[in-house]
């Protein structure tokens, strides 16, 4: 368990990474590896998660990050995207890898499919655009915590023109809107925030213990 705490009072969200180091192919391909186990709503995985390892790219990006220099230095940026598709192509594609790897009959498929279909079918598309984001929050913990233990330095962003983003990487043919950014990289020796003391709660002011 230190371990793993100590790894969670390591992180903090980098104000400035070394430009010139970068992340290594392992850790990004640990990374889409996290990302594609993170835990989600039915298990529909209604996101995707871009990879910009271009610094031009990522120069381009920074007038649409309101400045922020961080994904510019960084020497990766991870762009969390919610898929804008008809959930019920979502629901039948699932159920279909479902039948492929575990070989469950349509017998035993059919009513929870049915009732899946059902659900999102009286959904506005708002709220679903909603709920998909809300899985892409899941991701971005869990990403952060991977990059904790593997000491990679991150910062997460809301802050950023979605529009912007679309139109620099090229997402809106892809039905992708961006949602959540994570520069990923190293930290600058000179980022006077690394040695900052975490301000935090109590732990018995955070957390409820109910027996």
């Amino acid at each position: 368990m230190s371990n793993i705490i100590d790894s969670l009072e390591w992180r903090y969200a980098v104000k400035k990474f070394d430009a010139l180091k970068r992340i290594s192919d392992e850790n990004i391909e640990k990374l889409k590896q996290a990302f594609n186990l993170t835990a989600t709503s039915y298990g529909l995985q209604p996101i995707k998660m871009v990879v910009v390892d271009n610094k031009k790219i990522q120069e381009n990006l920074v007038p649409h990050s309101f400045n922020q220099p961080q994904v510019g230095q960084a020497s990766h940026v991870l762009v969390l995207c919610v898929e804008k598709s008809e959930m019920k192509n979502t629901v039948i594609s699932y159920f279909n890898k479902v039948q492929d790897v575990r070989g469950t009959s349509d017998e035993i498929i059919a009513p929870y499919k049915k009732m899946m279909l059902a659900s999102f079918e009286n959904k506005k598309e708002e709220e679903i655009f909603v709920w998909s984001k809300h899985q892409a929050y899941i991701a971005l913990g869990n990403l952060m915590t991977v990059c904790a233990v593997e000491k990679i330095d991150s910062c997460p962003m809301e802050g950023f023109i979605p529009q912007g983003y679309k139109d620099v990487l090229g997402l809106e043919p892809l039905s992708l809107e961006p949602v959540l950014v994570l520069p990923i990289g190293i930290r600058a020796d000179d980022d006077m925030f690394a040695d900052f003391k975490k301000v935090r709660k109590e732990v018995s002011e955070s957390v409820i213990v109910i027996e």
